[in-house]
């Protein structure tokens, strides 16, 4: 038995890196325009790449869990499969 796998379109993907990229302008511009010092808009812009690189890798490693857990599910149902097939067969003495 084989999982569907989910796939997504082309038009999902650019519009998810298209959102990307013009919340990354957004933050970038507003912190720019920010009436604060420079190493205050140091801190903002070193805050806001840091909360993009852990959310990419909380994202990732959530993932990857899954995947594995599907695939530690997929080995347990084969191993029961094969089980319950040399079970049923008769004996052929």
């Amino acid at each position: 038995m084989q999982e569907a796998q989910i796939k997504h379109s082309n038009n999902w993907t650019i519009f998810t890196m298209v959102s990307f990229g013009v919340a990354a302008i957004m933050m970038a511009l507003g912190i720019y325009n920010l009436e604060a010092s420079f190493s205050a808009k140091g801190f903002y812009t070193m805050a806001s790449i840091m909360l993009v690189h852990t959310a990419v890798t909380l994202t990732k490693t959530l993932r990857d869990r899954d995947e594995s857990e599907k695939f530690h599910n997929r080995l347990e149902d084969a191993k029961t499969e094969k089980l319950l097939m040399d079970i049923s067969k008769p004996d052929q003495d």
